[in-house]
């Protein structure tokens, strides 16, 4: 392994378009994986910017978007498991929009308990910005839609479902994909959703637990209890629920995945021919050993070895180039989720494909002879 390293230091310029091969590779399959994670992290807003431990909806939620009317009564059943500490109500549909200028949107509304310390509120408001909210008919969304609901327009008034709201405010950090979020209270939610939410109904039950570990069994018993009627999940199972639901019935996946894969094979072939080429020049030297009685197979490792430092350096070089990358992307408002387990990941796949590439450049070494020193 030193052998190789410092052969591969030494003829450093020889091995640059592998290494610059690798990198790139590193480069878009760490890019594209965290593009993805962080697209499909919009789909959970509402379960990630809130501090419950347990979801209680209707059975089968695929998405916190597409839950359905429960009855409060349901609160009882939460209330009385052990470990919960607190229940709220939640209420969670999409509505008709209108704009002060015309024209309607499709948005979703998000009406919680605005209470100090609520594990409904969303974390991203502020003190004033749930009092705010408390008044009839106030409303709050994301910076980003205000443009695009016509709210920074003067004239007019926004309605929802044909009812008069008030902008009383905008936070960052709840961009959406498709139909914008609006933050409200429960009494406005209820009012503007009207005869679409029946009375004594609410969308989730939100709770608080002792514990992480404990929301786990509180979510299993009332399944196991009431699966029939209600389902029962962790947020963080809710979060990935609602993410996976998106992801493959957008097929996103598929066409993120196929460009980092095209970004593997670039990649493998570019390191293949590198190494093979790189072989090839250093047959001479390799012949000499072979006639010192060096076996084949030590210089075959060695030739592995040299594989395997081109992909760890070519993942060196590409760790400050993602981090760079992500920094300009989210100047530019997209979220790049690199988080440790997509850069594990990306380092494993592209030290696999750079060891894959030495085992092709290994037909090189099967052609070389000692009696080619005679030539």
């Amino acid at each position: 392994m030193s052998y190789a390293l410092q052969t591969l230091w030494h003829e450093r310029s020889r091995y640059a378009s592998g290494v610059l091969a690798v990198t790139f590779s590193a480069v878009l399959i760490a890019l594209q994986c965290g593009l993805l994670l962080g697209l499909f992290k919009i789909t959970s807003i509402p379960v990630d910017n809130t501090t419950a431990d347990l979801w209680v909806g209707s059975t089968e939620v695929p998405s916190v978007d597409l839950g359905k009317p429960i009855p409060t009564s349901y609160v009882s059943r939460v209330a009385g498991m052990p470990g919960v500490t607190d229940v709220e109500l939640y209420i969670a549909h999409f509505a008709n929009f209108t704009k002060p200028v015309g024209g309607t949107e499709l948005c979703y509304l998000l009406g919680s308990n605005l209470d100090e310390g609520a594990v409904g509120s969303p974390v991203v408001l502020s003190r004033e910005q749930r009092d705010a909210l408390t008044e009839p008919n106030s409303i709050i969304v994301d910076q980003s839609d205000v443009g695009r609901l016509k709210l920074d327009t003067p004239d007019g008034k926004a309605k929802i479902n044909g009812k008069e709201v008030k902008l009383v405010g905008t936070v960052r950090g709840l961009k959406s994909l498709a139909a914008p979020w609006v933050l409200c209270s429960t009494h406005t939610a209820r009012h503007l959703l009207g005869f679409i939410m029946p009375a004594e109904h609410v969308t989730y039950l939100l709770a608080k637990c002792e514990s992480p570990q404990q929301a786990k069994k509180v979510a299993s018993e009332l399944q196991n209890q009431y699966g029939t009627e209600m389902g029962a999940y962790t947020a963080e199972d809710f979060s990935l629920r609602s993410r996976w639901y998106w992801l493959r019935r957008t097929k996103a996946g598929i066409a993120i995945g196929y460009a980092a894969l095209l970004g593997l094979f670039v990649g493998a072939v570019i390191t293949a021919q590198t190494l093979y080429s790189a072989t090839t020049a250093s047959a001479r030297e390799f012949a000499i050993l072979l006639a010192l009685g060096i076996p084949r197979w030590r210089i075959s490792l060695m030739v592995l070895g040299q594989s395997f430092w081109v992909g760890l350096v070519g993942i060196v070089l590409a760790y400050p180039v993602c981090q760079g990358l992500r920094y300009a992307a989210r100047q530019v408002g997209a979220d790049v989720d690199l988080r440790w387990e997509v850069l594990l990941g990306t380092a494993v796949v592209t030290i696999g494909m750079a060891l894959v590439s030495g085992i092709f450049a290994l037909r090189s070494v099967r052609q070389i002879e000692p009696i080619s020193l005679l030539r």
